[in-house]
């Protein structure tokens, strides 16, 4: 496909993002199928497990996860229908809410592990190391405009 010349490289990049995201979900969603799960559960579940050392606050994930309370809460409780998520109010303030893994989840989230790491292995095939080392940096300076836009 030829590049119109009012298409700029910042353009095309600007699409890839978005296109690359919406293949990413689609995909990972597809493969956790068989668990029942969504790849926004997932992410969900993979970040209070690894960022944080407490339950988190539903703004805290939602900060982590660069999305909204709302869509936060939304997926939370569609896990704690699944039994794979707690919501409780914290302890201090009740007009925060916690999430917190069940001990059900965490053989759950064991089982789907291994798809996520093949998922991630065949999404970065045939890409070195100093290919990704430059993809991150410009990621993260990506990932830094939008935090100051806010």
């Amino acid at each position: 496909m030829e590049k119109k010349e009012s298409v700029t490289d910042k353009h095309s990049t600007f699409a890839l993002l978005l296109i690359i995201t919406n293949r990413m979900e689609t995909l990972m969603t597809r493969d956790l199928k068989e668990f029942d799960v969504t790849t926004k559960q997932w992410f969900l579940s993979a970040t209070i497990n690894s960022v944080f050392e407490e339950p988190p606050t539903i703004k805290e994930a939602a900060n982590v996860m660069g999305s909204s309370h709302q869509n936060i809460k939304q997926i939370a409780l569609k896990l704690e229908q699944k039994g794979l998520l707690k919501l409780e109010k914290d302890q201090n303030d009740a007009r925060v809410t916690r999430l917190r893994a069940t001990e059900q989840s965490t053989g759950f989230w064991e089982k789907t592990v291994p798809k996520g790491e093949e998922f991630i292995h065949r999404m970065y095939e045939e890409i070195g190391e100093d290919e990704l080392e430059v993809t991150k940096k410009v990621l993260d300076k990506i990932a830094s405009n939008l935090n100051e836009m806010e």
